[in-house]
């Protein structure tokens, strides 16, 4: 063999080997990018909601379903409320979250600032009775950035094993720690507790954030605040209040209405609730601005929040439903326990105002932090939770 013949041999063996190494490449190119959509296809979302037994209702009430419908894993976290979390992710354009359980006055304050993604267009299941999903929701559930999930409430409960002669039965009892002794808990946070205090004081509940709009209006209700410093508890959890009255800690505690209502029913239990100026509030699902996985958390939302996973938590823990289809869902042992249910329709309550509180939230809990840090400051305050 020549030296030319040689060239041109080793020429077509080198072509062939190349040619084989670029067809095996190119199909796992094709592969990976077969197995990247197929992935993409089934991208779970992460879902961020509050603990304990609201969590555990919404786990059996539409996460494990939507997983068992759609094949996607749902990864669950839970956070103490608030946006501050929120902001630093997307501030920072690290968004992990995709889906949040935001509180309606977190929800329009979080929009306001930009930090959730629009959904104004979103176009949602309709009622299971055939009503438009725009019209199934009650007031307040759908705004530029959220849809509605729950309607609560927050009461107050006390130990009736320390109060069994006298039990207490208004918002001006829980104040009144002359006649009601003992140490009070409280959420770590301005709203609730400021109402409550400025209807203590006499404060028409109309009238109520007209007051708080003003200077004099605040410090009437820091004031009014004062008689529970001594012993003072601060909770986030809503699992806490429970604890606390169970074990004597706390003679008297704020409480989400529904969780407590139906841990007062347990054996054992040793507190009591009290229905008087109870707060009415909503919770909505919110996508934060930047998450990677829009489509996904839409579709999500899309379950989370049609009237049968609506009714299916509800069964779980009887918070009210956003949607009014959702209570012919319902059984009557069920109904009859929802805040917002016809055995409440009587009994003295309060609608947060939400968008009041968007607006006003800052300087109030400015004001609030300021009242417990000076309560700390007199050995007035304790332990914080």
């Amino acid at each position: 063999m020549n030296w030319n013949s040689a060239k041109y041999l080793w020429g077509w063996l080198f072509a062939l080997t190349f040619l084989g190494s670029t067809l095996v490449a190119t199909e796992l190119v094709a592969q990976d990018s077969t197995t990247g959509n197929q992935m993409a296809a089934g991208r779970g979302v992460t879902f961020t909601s509050w603990t304990g037994p609201y969590m555990r209702s919404q786990m059996l009430g539409f996460v494990r379903p939507y997983e068992e419908k759609t094949g996607a894993r749902v990864n669950v976290e839970h956070y103490a409320g608030g946006i501050v979390e929120i902001r630093d992710q997307v501030e920072s354009a690290n968004v992990i979250w995709d889906v949040v359980d935001l509180t309606q006055a977190d929800s329009l304050r979080a929009c306001n600032e930009g930090l959730l993604e629009n959904l104004e267009n979103i176009d949602l299941p309709n009622g299971a009775d055939g009503t438009s999903f725009r019209d199934d929701f009650v007031d307040g559930a759908l705004n530029t950035c959220g849809v509605g999930v729950i309607v609560w409430a927050t009461a107050f409960s006390y130990n009736h094993e320390t109060f069994a002669a006298n039990p207490p039965t208004s918002i001006a009892d829980f104040f009144d720690t002359g006649k009601f002794p003992g140490p009070r808990a409280i959420r770590n946070d301005p709203s609730v507790i400021m109402e409550w205090a400025l209807i203590a004081d006499g404060v028409k509940p109309d009238d109520v954030y007209s007051t708080l709009e003003t200077p004099e209006g605040v410090e009437r209700a820091l004031d009014r605040m004062d008689a529970i410093k001594a012993g003072l508890i601060l909770w986030t959890k809503g699992s806490e209040p429970i604890r606390l009255l169970n074990g004597g800690e706390a003679a008297m505690s704020m409480i989400w209405a529904t969780t407590g209502a139906t841990a007062s029913r347990q054996a054992g239990a040793k507190f009591s609730m009290v229905w008087d100026g109870r707060v009415i509030e909503l919770d909505l699902f919110g996508i934060p601005k930047g998450s990677r996985n829009v489509e996904a958390a839409i579709e999500f939302i899309r379950f989370a929040s049609s009237s049968a996973s609506l009714a299916n938590m509800v069964k779980q823990l009887p918070n009210g439903p956003t949607r009014k289809s959702s209570l012919a869902l319902l059984p009557e042992d069920v109904l009859s326990q929802l805040p917002n249910g016809p055995a409440y329709e009587n009994k003295t309550s309060i609608r947060s105002d939400a968008q009041w509180w968007s607006q006003n939230y800052a300087p109030l809990k400015e004001a609030f932090d300021a009242w417990l840090a000076e309560a700390s400051q007199q050995g007035a305050a304790g332990t914080v939770r």
